[in-house]
């Protein structure tokens, strides 16, 4: 009897620890958007940027874009440019590339998303794009948000 008691309670402690863990998760499973710089490649204009984007909202996203901010070698800014991702539909991932005529890649340190000029959908409020918003990279040059 005592050994199955144990067995009770071993087993009904790992569940709520599960269960503690997927509560836990559930909020990130559920957030805004990110944007990853996967790759930074030299092209016949300049220099091409490829990102992938996430779409973690319920809703689905018509129209947003980013301000970007370039960052040289040194720390200074080289450039701020626009960039439009076009549309994101809720829980989908897009590839989008962009050319930055004139631009050495070599001379780009770091990027920064300093903000969301359109951030457009249904129900969707203009800074739903930059709240919550996650940055990564897996080029040598760091995204920030």
């Amino acid at each position: 009897m005592v050994c199955l008691s144990r067995f009770a309670s071993s087993t009904a402690a790992m569940i709520l620890s599960i269960a503690g863990t997927a509560v836990a998760q559930e909020p990130t499973a559920v957030g805004g958007l990110t944007v990853e710089l996967n790759e930074v490649a030299p092209s016949e204009k300049g220099c091409k940027l490829t990102f992938v984007a996430g779409n973690g909202l319920q809703q689905s996203l018509s129209k947003v874009s980013f301000e970007f901010v370039l960052f040289d070698q040194k720390g200074l800014v080289e450039r701020m440019a626009v960039l439009d991702f076009r549309d994101l539909p809720a829980g989908k991932t897009k590839v989008r590339q962009f050319d930055l005529p004139g631009t050495k890649c070599e001379a780009v340190k770091s990027l920064l998303i300093n903000d969301a000029p359109a951030c457009v959908g249904e129900g969707i409020d203009k800074g739903a794009c930059m709240t919550g918003l996650q940055t990564g990279s897996k080029s040598a040059v760091e995204l920030k948000g």
